[in-house]
This record gives C-alpha cells, sequence and structure tokens, in this order.
C-alpha cells in the first residue's frame, strides 16, 4: 500500500485529534506514525500513512479539510520515515560529531527542507518573513538558510535545529563575575555577562553607535539588532556575551567569545560605543575573552573583521593574532593559539588610554 505524509494545522482543542484520525480512517488510511507539533496559531499533526491504492493526496487533503484541517499538506513517504524521531535525531547528531560542516544538509535531513545553504553576514542576523524560510545559527554571523515549499517550518521543527547545534557546541563553562576595570583616565566601568533584561539597554547602544561602528561590527549597516539574535548572545550554550557598563549603568561596549562548528574554537567580536572608543576597552575586553578562553579549553579564538578595520586589526595583532584573507575579499580572519601560558589576574584591570 503507497505511504503518504499528511501534516494539517488545528485547533488546540480537546477532541480535535480525534475527528481528524477518524477523517483518516474514513478514508481507508493506516496511521503508522504520529507528530504532535507545537505552533503559534496551534497544533501541526503529522502523519505517515499507508492507503489503499488509487486514493489520491487531494481526495486525502479534502478529508482532512472537511475534518477542520487547515494548510494540510499530502506527499509521498518512504519506509525509511518510520523511524521514530527521537532515534532519528540521535543518528543525525551522532552524523554531525563525525562532519560539522555537513551541518546544512543534516539541518535539511531532520527537517525535510528542499533546500539548506551557508549564510554569513548581515544574512545570517535577520528573521524571514516566510515561515517556509528558516535560518538556524551556526556560530557568530553565520548561519545555515533552510527552505520548505508550502510547508512553514513549526516552532517545534525550530527548536529541534537549534538543538543539534547545541549538540555540537562545548560544554558550558562557568559564567564569570562581574569585573572592574579602570581605565588611563581614572575611570571605573564594570563588566558582566549579558542577560535577557539587557535587551532594551542594548538596543539604545546600537542607536547611540554610528553607522560606521554598526558597519564595522555587522559587516553591513544596520539601525537595530535582531531579536533573535539577543537571544543567541544570552544564550550560554552558544557562547559569553559580556555588556560593559559606564558609570551611569548603561551599556557601553558588547564583547562575544561565540563557540563555533570547529571543534576547539572560538570566535571574537566587539562593539563599543563611539564615544569610548579609543581609551582601552575592546583591548581589556579582548585581553579577558582570551583568557576565558583558555581556561574552558579552546584552542584557538578567531575574529573576522572588515580589511579597513585598522583599530581592530592592531589590537588582535597586539594579542598574537596571524591574518589571512577571507573568502570574501573584504575580510580578514584573525587567529590567535592560546598556548599553556595564558593567565587571567582576577584583580581589577588598569588600562592605558589611548588619547
Amino acid at each position: 500500500m503507497p505511504l503518504l505524509r499528511v501534516r494539517t494545522e488545528i485547533d488546540d482543542r480537546p477532541g480535535r485529534l480525534a475527528v481528524l484520525t477518524a477523517a483518516l480512517a474514513a478514508q481507508g488510511a493506516n496511521i503508522l506514525d504520529l507528530s504532535v507539533q507545537v505552533d503559534a496559531d496551534g497544533v501541526v499533526d503529522e502523519f505517515v500513512v499507508d492507503v489503499p491504492t488509487g486514493l489520491t493526496a487531494a481526495a486525502l487533503t479534502e478529508a482532512v479539510t472537511v475534518a477542520s484541517g487547515r494548510r494540510t499538506s499530502v506527499v509521498p513517504a518512504t519506509p525509511q520515515e518510520l523511524i521514530d524521531e527521537p532515534s532519528r535525531a540521535l543518528s543525525l547528531a551522532v552524523r554531525l560529531r563525525s562532519n560539522p560542516r555537513a551541518l546544512p544538509e543534516i539541518l535539511a535531513e531532520l527537517l525535510r527542507a528542499d533546500s539548506a545553504e551557508w549564510t554569513a553576514g548581515p544574512a545570517a542576523l535577520d528573521d524571514d518573513p516566510d515561515p517556509t524560510t528558516l535560518t538556524v545559527s551556526a556560530g557568530h554571523l553565520h548561519g545555515v538558510l533552510l527552505r520548505r515549499e508550502g510547508l512553514p517550518f513549526t516552532l517545534t521543527e525550530i527548536a529541534r535545529a537549534n538543538a543539534l547545534v547545541r549538540s555540537l557546541l562545548p560544554a558550558q563553562g562557568s559564567a564569570p563575575t562581574r569585573r572592574r576595570l579602570v581605565l588611563g583616565d581614572g575611570t571605573e566601568i564594570t563588566v558582566r555577562p549579558l542577560t535577557p533584561l539587557d535587551a532594551q539597554a542594548v538596543r539604545h547602544l546600537h542607536a547611540r553607535c554610528s553607522a560606521d561602528s554598526r558597519r564595522r561590527r555587522y559587516f553591513g549597516a544596520r539601525h537595530d539588532i535582531p531579536e533573535r539574535l539577543l537571544r543567541v548572545f544570552c544564550d550560554r550554550a552558544h557562547g559569553l556575551t559580556l555588556a560593559a557598563e559606564g558609570p551611569d549603568g548603561s551599556i557601553l561596549a558588547l564583547a562575544h567569545l561565540m563557540y563555533t562548528l570547529d571543534p576547539g574554537v572560538g570566535e571574537l567580536a566587539f562593539l563599543v560605543e563611539d564615544g569610548w572608543q579609543g581609551r582601552g576597552i575592546g583591548a581589556a575586553l579582548a585581553r579577558h575573552l582570551v583568557a576565558v578562553a583558555h581556561e574552558q579549553g579552546l584552542a584557538e579564538v578567531r575574529a573576522t573583521m572588515l580589511a579597513d578595520n585598522t583599530r581592530v586589526r592592531a589590537l588582535l595583532g597586539g594579542l598574537g593574532g596571524r591574518f589571512r584573507p577571507s573568502d570574501d575579499p573584504r575580510l580578514l580572519e584573525a587567529r590567535i593559539a592560546l598556548g599553556p601560558d595564558r593567565t587571567d589576574d582576577p584583580r581589577p584591570v588598569r588600562v592605558r588610554s589611548a588619547r
């Protein structure tokens, strides 16, 4: 008997699933597998059924629609799809561990997407309003863009994709505590981990930064920070983001140590408010994050920057960074090896002003 995969959206009310399964049974469809997924507008039920020869996808779609199913999709299925979802996800995680660069094709298999490709730069940050398009974060300014024609991705599927990426990232280190930095002019700032409560303060920081500062940080003009990227910055599974607070309590700089799919490698990035640039904040934050990376057992940290960003090039060169061209001619990549002699001093740090 032919196998079909039926996906439909129903209201999250008692008895709706029973009505739907009765409609399938009335068409002679035998349910072999069932998955219930949560989505923003209701519940998405997905079935693998075998059906009598001659029963068409159009007839099955009509029966499901009469049973109050919405946005129904009926496509052919294979016997291999009958493996239960936890076993399938674990199998894909094992494959991903052995070949991290195969993430696009593995995510496509996990979500049964039509296409998947790497994306980088500003395109990796934004949420596409098209529900049949999904970008999964996979490191700093990197992601995988997936498309599935006519079949929107559900919240459950998005959670599965993010969990698969997390399975490849290193174990979380202990979160650093608050720390004081004293600038060369005597100004004292506080450095601490970013939290979701800082969302509005981070938006204000971006608004105060010039377009050129935002361009150097994100490689493109941005007026704000995407909500999804804020969530990534606050998620310790993806790395560590530090906020530098000024004397008035406002956030004046962000510094990131983000995990990558390459084993033992982290990626650095910084944003400093224009009025505070050139005072040693970026250098102090960079030294601190390199020490944190060493404590967490990373072997190397990298940073990608615009080739004309001379200030960050000088900063990372002073930390032992080796530079090499990127695939994008506008960009350079710095690599800093973490030797066994790196240490971090927990005392307040005094840095010299660059004025």
